[in-house]
């Protein structure tokens, strides 16, 4: 039976950053009362999820280009049909 090892959901990052910005942050979660890690957490899952929200229209907009090019009307009615039926199973 093979032994399970359980998975460490942290991870540890290292960084060089300006020294005077790393004081002025350290002041603005001092000023806070919040730790820095949870603040550049949520800044890191903040611009995780704008880059998510920047890939999705990307290809929303390149689906959409790639289907108004078409000239096969009935390419686009499948395509629309397609998308409808996705969005009704959700």
């Amino acid at each position: 039976m093979p032994s399970i090892i359980p998975q460490n959901r942290e991870s540890n990052m290292n960084l060089r950053i300006d020294a005077a910005l790393k004081a002025e942050f350290a002041q603005a979660v001092e000023a806070e009362n919040r730790p820095a890690a949870e603040v550049l957490r949520a800044l890191m899952r903040g611009y995780v999820e704008q880059a998510r929200k920047g890939r999705f229209a990307a290809e929303a907009r390149r689906q959409s280009l790639l289907i108004a090019a078409s000239e096969d009307e009935a390419e686009v009615m499948r395509w629309i049909q397609d998308v409808s039926s996705l969005e009704g199973g959700q």
